[in-house]
């Protein structure tokens, strides 16, 4: 039979815990037995249980004393209390302190059983939620965000500043840089977190359909409408709609995203009437809104409304120091999403090599050659050969003395892959290599042979 966990009997009646050990173990469970209260309370110190079962009246340290001490090292372990018919004002007294249930004596065993198996099943629901939930806010929080520089450093700072404000945010940064990750952060870090996150690129949806589509429209309201759409407000009620390249927004729709702004109240398409709404807005464009404004392609009074808080998501050429934790995040994400790639990791002088180049896509641009790599290179471990033929055209030749500083190469190394460098820059001629180096060109065929 499976173990179903752990109980501890508190009774200082032997027989009594006698009484009991026989037919939770016949059920499966693990029964350790206390003979007092102060006993009990030593042995929840030093093992943990899934349960308890403590008779409510006891000489010195009683039921109570060892109920709040049980849920002082465990908030949500069941305590079921048990009591002689004239203890159930403590009893009820108990339950008012957190325990899950009592008995009066005599009890029937199965009655114990069943309301055990129940309070243990709770408490497994309570854990896995709370494992969903960590996980949720993980994969969705600042535990989505990876890097250590400084820059990144700063942001989860702002984050956790920001979170739990009601006013819109505005996220500005060159595309690439995870302005919906941040968003998410937001959104999963503050008061809303159990409300819905709602997304919505601007530039995805043609004008005229991005009105129905934030604000809903009711059946009929024009030709296509052959039902009604709530409108991604009302879906985001209690919650974050996150509104991606909003500088691209048409100037009639920013003058109603305005009012729902300022008043709290959206109007579906061809309705008479508003309805209240409580969304926080985060806004995030790679535009220059202020020149935008001074154009007269964005209004001014929904970039003052928006630009209430800041956030600047740094590009990835500002923060490079974080490249090598990228490339270990997402080479598991690219091997789960491809169970049949070889690729195991990147070698250290690939990844020194991403770390020089310029990265005008940000962290997109990257994870996209990760994938990449995944899907084409054979090899269990990327080097640079590998790598090379998947970068652009246009990627600048890695030099020896900047790969050496990312990745922190002893100077017999650099002086070997300088020497190397220096031939292939000179065409393969060892002599003429030899004189730009100032060194006599058997060295240059020694270095060889210590290469291999």
């Amino acid at each position: 039979m499976s173990v179903e966990g752990r109980i501890l009997v508190v009774d200082d009646h032997v027989d009594m815990g006698l009484m009991l050990r026989e037919p939770l173990t016949d059920a499966g469970y693990v029964v350790d037995l206390a003979t007092g209260g102060e006993e009990a309370i030593r042995m929840a110190r030093a093992q943990a249980y899934n349960a308890v079962l403590c008779d409510l009246r006891m000489e010195g340290v009683d039921g109570l004393d060892v109920l709040e001490a049980v849920r002082a090292l465990d908030a949500d372990i069941p305590v079921l209390m048990m009591t002689a018919f004239g203890g159930v004002e403590s009893a009820v007294e108990a339950m008012k302190r957190g325990a899950y249930h009592y008995f009066t004596k005599p009890f029937r065993l199965d009655e114990v059983l069943l309301f055990l198996e129940r309070a243990l099943k709770e408490r497994r629901l309570q854990v896995e939620n709370r494992a969903l939930r960590r996980a949720a806010a993980e994969r969705s929080g600042l535990g989505a965000l990876v890097g250590r520089s400084a820059a990144m450093r700063n942001l989860y700072e702002l984050i956790d500043r920001v979170a739990y404000a009601q006013a819109a945010v505005l996220l500005r940064g060159p595309s690439g840089t995870g302005k919906e990750l941040v968003a998410r952060a937001l959104h999963f870090q503050g008061p809303r977190a159990s409300g819905p996150f709602v997304a919505v690129n601007c530039t995805a949806l043609p004008h005229d359909l991005l009105e129905s589509e934030l604000f809903g429209h009711l059946k009929g309201a024009f030709t296509g409408a052959t039902h009604a759409r709530r409108g991604l407000f009302v879906e985001a009620d209690g919650g974050t709609l996150f509104l991606d390249e909003i500088g691209d927004m048409p100037l009639e729709l920013q003058a109603r995203l305005l009012r729902v702004l300022e008043d709290g109240e959206v109007r579906a398409v061809g309705a008479d009437g508003s309805r209240t709404v409580d969304v926080r807005i985060v806004a995030a464009t790679h535009q220059d809104l202020d020149a935008r404004v001074r154009e007269g392609r964005f209004r001014a009074d929904l970039f003052y409304r928006l630009n209430v808080v800041t956030l600047l998501l740094p590009p990835l050429a500002e923060r490079r120091e974080d490249i090598p934790l990228l490339v270990e995040h997402f080479t598991a994400r690219a091997r789960a999403r491809n169970p049949r790639s070889r690729m195991q990791s990147l070698s250290p002088e690939a990844v020194a090599a991403l770390a020089t180049l310029p990265w005008p896509g940000n962290v997109r641009e990257l994870e996209n050659l990760i994938e990449r790599l995944a899907v084409m290179v054979a090899s269990e471990v990327v080097g640079l050969e590998d790598l090379r033929p998947h970068l652009p055209p246009e990627a600048p030749e890695v030099q020896p003395l900047v790969m050496a500083q990312h990745a922190l190469w002893p100077l017999r190394r650099l002086e070997a892959e300088y020497i190397a460098w220096m031939v292939t820059r000179c065409g393969g001629n060892k002599t003429r290599a030899a004189e730009v180096l100032g060194i006599d060109v058997s060295t240059i065929h020694r270095r060889e042979r210590e290469r291999g």
